[in-house]
């Protein structure tokens, strides 16, 4: 006869320990001391087993026949109960061993022997600070499609969409770790799109000046009032218009005086290729009058309270500021400005590729060796540096 919950509750320890069969193999077992387990008896590969079930009242008689139900329907599927109990009870320890934060840890220490330094810190202090906050505590195998998407569009309502997309790819790149080391079986991210789950953003450019804003401008940087590192750190940016982290971070010991030419290496380089920039007379001049200054040191524009490091990230933005170029030019737009007075006076744009370094989208093109051009770019940076002279005595 079946039980009830007045049976469940009323059944008093004896001597020794007996059963309260419930029906279809489950019973509930009174211990000498009071305690009371639900347990299945079952047959499963010829051999008589028994299915711990759970602790009474903690599981209720109606709690109890629900997993004996689940437990018939196992049977049915031909598979052993106690042995799925097992499999499920692993998993649950695996998941808690790989949680997103400890699946990133070991993805990101992988992936920073690859990386220049400069990316791996912003990568982590962005997954640190953007997506452990939402995902880190969350076993990367229960992780779904709508907890990426929760997780990019918050950052998005801060008012970070550029570091959502990032985010994003980063959240990906984490998943497609997990599955290539089986810790799950499918990326919840891989068929998630940006551009269907953010706002799409207008593409702002760089403000770069015109040729005929350029007289105005050289004269403003010649005349400027403040640091004379810095004022010689804007002319040799318009100069060379390569990216202002290559520009702050340029050491001593990549320039080749002899030759007129400035070698970056790999590590220092966004396509991570090294890259040879040839120097104008101009350029050559600025930079002695920078040895003279800072040649003890290992940067060619080291901080003025602490030489060891390198010029702020912001000194240069600052003193376009102070000579009225806010939102009219960034150091970045002057690489705009070089390449875009350059082609107009016909130049080879393969050659301008080169010289700044770019990704080129055209493979055959970008198949060949930038040094190939190095002649003809040493020409043209010739040409700039001429030309700008006589644009600021017009």
């Amino acid at each position: 006869m079946p039980l009830t919950q007045i049976d469940c509750k009323n059944a008093k320890p004896q001597e020794k320990a007996y059963r309260k069969a419930d029906g279809q193999g489950m019973y509930l077992e009174v211990m000498p001391n009071g305690s009371k387990y639900w347990r299945m008896k079952y047959r499963f590969a010829g051999k008589e087993k028994r299915l711990a079930i759970g602790v009474y009242p903690d599981v209720s008689l109606a709690q109890a026949r629900e997993m004996r139900a689940e437990a018939k329907a196992l049977l049915k599927d031909n598979k052993d109960p106690s042995h799925e109990k097992q499999k499920l009870k692993q998993q649950v320890f695996k998941d808690a061993e790989h949680t997103f934060q400890s699946v990133a840890e070991q993805w990101y220490a992988r992936q920073r022997q690859t990386w220049k330094e400069t990316h791996a810190v912003k990568t982590w202090r962005r997954i640190e600070m953007h997506v452990f906050p939402f995902l880190g505590k969350y076993p990367v195998a229960t992780i779904t499609p709508k907890d990426v998407i929760r997780c990019v569009q918050r950052i998005e309502d801060s008012g970070a969409l550029d570091i959502a997309k990032r985010a994003y790819q980063n959240i990906k790149r984490v998943l497609d770790y997990a599955v290539v080391e089986e810790i799950t079986d499918r990326n919840v991210a891989l068929h998630i799109k940006p551009r269907d789950i953010l706002l799409r953003q207008e593409v702002k450019h760089n403000p770069h000046l015109e040729e005929y804003d350029l007289p105005e401008y050289l004269r403003a940087v010649e005349n400027f009032d403040g640091e004379k590192q810095t004022k010689l750190a804007l002319k040799l940016m318009m100069l060379v218009f390569i990216r202002h982290t290559e520009l702050r971070e340029a050491r001593w010991d990549e320039f080749i005086f002899d030759r007129s030419e400035w070698r970056i290496p790999a590590e220092r380089m966004k396509m991570n290729k090294p890259h040879v920039v040839p120097l104008s007379r101009q350029s050559m001049e600025i930079l002695k009058e920078l040895k003279s200054m800072n040649g003890v040191f290992e940067y060619v524009f080291p901080q003025k309270r602490n030489p060891r490091s390198v010029m702020s990230s912001g000194t240069m933005t600052r003193a376009l500021y102070r000579l009225g170029y806010k939102s009219k030019l960034t150091v970045h737009g002057m690489r705009g400005t070089a390449s875009t007075i350059l082609n107009e006076h016909g130049f080879n744009p393969d050659a301008i590729e080169a010289q700044q370094s770019r990704q080129d989208n055209n493979k055959v093109r970008a198949s060949y060796n930038h040094a190939q051009y190095l002649d003809e770019r040493r020409q043209m940076m010739q040409w700039w540096a001429d030309h700008l002279d006589k644009l600021r005595a017009s």
